[in-house]
């Protein structure tokens, strides 16, 4: 799916200081975090699959919420709700591309409850002696992809992201610090809203 390498991306953003008593984190210590992140917001850096290096700003409402801004010249705007992502391309003037998002790997961690304990959940988990990574796909469609989670801590902090996608395409997210965002609009991240707006 083309529209994951909108959605994420990498980053040769170094990461901030880490902790010195950084650990390898449990996955449970990691689920119980996710599960916690209920409204947050914060900076991204994001390189597409062709190498194009984008930056915005992240609003997250679990579950199944996401909005992502990008920063000009860029005019993509990307949302997650209801079930479904759309792509805005405000360059075309035209709807957007919707998409389930059942079918991409970031519905993972956008899950009203992460388990990664759930059995062939998890296909690999290692730690550098700074950060702790985790690769996670859906275990009753791995055909959809997978997700690769970095975490430093503790406290956990979600650091980044790599989503592989179903067509192979690997794209990477990075975020800044996450900033606790309580009292998010379901607003912002309507689609149909977000349509009726660009319609005016």
């Amino acid at each position: 799916m083309t529209f994951l390498r909108t959605l994420a991306a990498a980053s040769a953003v170094a990461f901030l200081a880490m902790p010195a008593a950084a650990e390898k984190l449990s996955l449970n210590a990691i689920s119980n975090y996710l599960n916690g992140l209920t409204s947050a917001k914060g900076a991204f850096t994001q390189i597409n699959d062709d190498g194009t290096i984008s930056t915005g700003t992240i609003y997250i409402k679990r579950p199944g919420k996401v909005r992502f801004e990008y920063n000009p010249p860029e005019q993509a705007l990307v949302l997650a709700y209801a079930g479904e992502v759309a792509i805005f391309d405000k360059k075309t003037g035209q709807g957007p591309d919707r998409y389930p998002l059942a079918r991409t790997p970031l519905s993972i961690i956008l899950d009203r409850n992460v388990n990664l304990a759930r059995a062939n959940m998890v296909t690999g988990q290692g730690y550098d002696g700074t950060a702790t990574t985790v690769t996670a796909q859906d275990p009753d469609h791995p055909e959809y992809g997978n997700i690769q989670l970095k975490f430093t801590g503790p406290p956990v902090q979600l650091r980044q992201w790599i989503i592989r996608d179903d067509s192979g395409s690997t794209t990477t997210v990075v975020l800044g610090d996450l900033e606790e965002a309580s009292g998010l609009s379901n607003r912002i991240f309507d689609i149909n809203a977000e349509v009726a707006k660009m319609s005016r």
